[in-house]
């Protein structure tokens, strides 16, 4: 999609590099202490009329092509009820979207066009935690704030950090210290993984590993997922001749809808407790309550009795009438938030200035009311991760209204899952390192 003509954008982006390489021009609002590498800093004109433009990096094919969408219809929202009040900073928002294919290498040209070519401001979106890895370093050599609405692996707010990235969803680590010790008391501590075979499954299975071995249980095998699998028969082979009292899967996408329904044909979600590590809401939708067997993680589910949610379900459906997914998901939820409050920063900073914009986000604190959650929020300034609740949840085997899919069995604080090895493996660009701009 590219809906702009004219000159070549990156042709024009070249001049003003070298004008302002030559002339040594600071923009009015850019502190000097923000400024990074000549080459890659960008000043354009913020006019009133002229939009400020959001690229969205989800997945539209390959495995997580249904949470990306859900994802964008989140972000959509958010957008569309700024711009009902006006826009922001007196500016219309608007959004331009590429498919990321869930394939890092298309993250990184999807990510490397939106900047040059398309002049976006902002990059919001991702279900894959390696297409975000990829899409938050070409961010990070322009300096172009960009939000990791849904990946959860541990490393993205751990080693794989940037001072551009922000991280909206739980993490792997997150779901396990919710999970992970009451199920070694509950169930036993013979457990065997199930890895899906990418950066996300791997280390987040290595959080759930060593919880485990913390807490005295025994990891007696690690079945590895291929991204794609459609026939899980010889790995559930295995699954039954190891007879784990737990297994522990880190599955996704629709590799998880696959692995779900096997696993109930085969009837072993009775015969062993299940433990998922994180249940997103696109990869369950319209299965049989039998095929959703076992303990989960999630971050929001749309029956919690707070404030605001009944609200947020009724705005969303009249939003997308049409859906076939009739209520939000933590996906939908994640993609609204991180969108809510880059804008909300944007305002607070009265410019899109990226450097005052993140020390907005740097700073965020969220009540528990405003994010429809029971644990008031807040961005960790070290990692860059949204610290939050984190709800464990099972089938609702007596449900009394459609869709009404989960139960939820526990809610934990920000604190008492806190991934403290983020914090230790996490080193941020300084902000003077970080090339600036303002759109």
């Amino acid at each position: 999609m590219d809906n702009k003509s004219g000159k070549s954008n990156s042709i024009v982006n070249s001049k003003r590099r070298t004008l302002l390489k030559g002339a040594g021009v600071v923009s009015a609002g850019i502190a000097s202490g923000f400024m990074g590498p000549w080459v890659y800093n960008r000043v354009y004109a913020a006019a009133s009329d002229k939009p400020i433009l959001i690229g969205l990096t989800s997945d539209a094919s390959g495995q997580y092509a249904n949470s990306g969408a859900s994802d964008r219809r989140g972000m959509m929202m958010a957008v569309a009820e700024f711009n009902a009040k006006g826009g922001v900073l007196g500016r219309r928002v608007e959004t331009i979207h590429f498919d990321t294919e869930t394939t890092p290498a298309t993250g990184s040209r999807v990510a490397e066009r939106l900047i040059t070519r398309h002049e976006c401001a902002f990059l919001i979106g991702a279900v894959s935690s390696g297409v975000a890895n990829a899409i938050s370093q070409v961010a990070q050599k322009y300096g172009t704030v960009y939000l990791n609405t849904n990946s959860s692996s541990p490393t993205e707010s751990g080693k794989n950090c940037h001072r551009v990235k922000f991280v909206w969803d739980g993490n792997g680590t997150n779901f396990a210290q919710a999970a992970v010790k009451n199920a070694i008391d509950t169930y036993g501590k013979k457990w065997l993984l199930m890895t899906n075979d990418y950066v996300w499954g791997h280390n987040t299975s290595a959080a759930t590993r060593s919880l485990v071995e913390m807490f005295g249980g025994d990891i007696v095998d690690e079945i590895l997922v291929p991204q794609g699998t459609r026939d899980f028969s010889a790995m559930l082979l295995k699954v039954q001749q190891a007879s784990p009292q737990v297994v522990a899967a880190a599955v996704g996408g629709d590799d998880q809808k696959a692995m779900r329904q096997q696993v109930s044909q085969l009837g072993l979600g009775q015969n062993m407790a299940w433990i998922n590590n994180q249940q997103d809401w696109p990869d369950v939708y319209g299965l049989p309550l039998d095929n959703l067997f076992g303990v989960f993680g999630t971050t929001w589910y749309w029956k919690l009795d707070l404030p605001g949610v009944a609200e947020f379900v009724e705005r969303y459906q009249a939003m997308y009438p049409d859906t076939r997914m009739r209520v939000p998901g933590n996906v939908f939820y994640n993609g609204y938030m991180a969108t809510r409050e880059l804008l909300g920063a944007v305002e607070r900073a009265g410019t899109t200035n990226n450097g005052k914009v993140i020390m907005e986000l740097e700073n965020l604190k969220v009540s528990a009311r405003d994010r429809m959650q029971h644990h008031d929020a807040y961005m960790n300034p070290n990692t860059h991760q949204m610290q939050q609740t984190i709800y464990l949840a099972t089938a609702n085997q007596t449900a009394q209204v459609p869709d009404d899919m989960f139960t939820v069995l526990s809610q934990s604080s920000p604190e008492d899952v806190r991934d403290n090895g983020a914090d230790m493996t996490c080193s941020l660009e300084s902000l003077a390192d970080t090339p600036t701009y303002e759109m």
